[in-house]
């Protein structure tokens, strides 16, 4: 038969392990600096995340700087009357934290690009043009122009302060559940060589 008391023995051999799981340092210390220890890599995880989200980075390799980089520069997102800047990550890159990491995961992937150099020179680039630009063009039409619609919303569009033909295309846009990239691409980068625009003839029509 077992010892009646072996139970709180155990109990009390359990409690004090937990109060002590260390000869050196108590469940205390230990937690604490796990703590601790999860902020400093929570915080440099995330500095470093938002790090890649800069300009500076995005433009950093000669890929982006001396194509889509100079037409950027060009483009209404780039400089306007409100001063109002909109990078890469703006447009690029969802906010939500779940999104983001999925995003810059499936982005760590262009890596590989970068060391075989498959979009290195200006003639590689154009070359691939169309479907990098579908991809991205997909991507986004997959989250209904989230990153648009972060800055740009139907209900605060003013008929006083937008002329009456885009504003009626935008109330009709949204009636239909139209995403914003359906109409608006070619805005910060110009359009590949053998892009059809599926909404030529609706456009000639207004």
């Amino acid at each position: 038969m077992s010892n009646p008391g072996s139970d709180n023995g155990s109990g009390k051999g359990w409690w004090a392990a937990l109060r002590r799981p260390s000869a050196r340092y108590s469940l205390i210390a230990l937690l604490t600096a796990g703590f601790a220890s999860g902020i400093i890599f929570w915080g440099a995880f995330n500095t470093g995340m938002e790090a890649t989200n800069t300009l500076e980075f995005c433009v950093g390799c000669h890929e982006m700087r001396d194509t889509v980089y100079e037409e950027y520069k060009y483009s209404i997102h780039y400089s306007n009357r409100t001063g109002v800047r909109a990078v890469c990550s703006d447009c690029h890159v969802p906010k939500d934290w779940t999104h983001k990491l999925i995003r810059k995961v499936k982005a760590s992937g262009e890596i590989w690009g970068k060391l075989t150099g498959s979009i290195a020179t200006k003639e590689k680039f154009e070359a691939k043009r169309l479907q990098l630009a579908t991809n991205e063009w997909e991507r986004m039409k997959a989250r209904d122009s989230i990153e648009c619609r972060n800055c740009h919303s139907f209900d605060a569009m003013s008929p006083e302060k937008q002329q009456q033909t885009p504003y009626k295309k935008h109330m009709a846009a949204k009636t239909e559940g139209q995403s914003c990239i359906d109409c608006h691409k070619g805005i910060a980068h110009k359009l590949p060589k053998g892009y059809k625009d599926p909404n030529a003839k609706e456009q000639e029509e207004w």
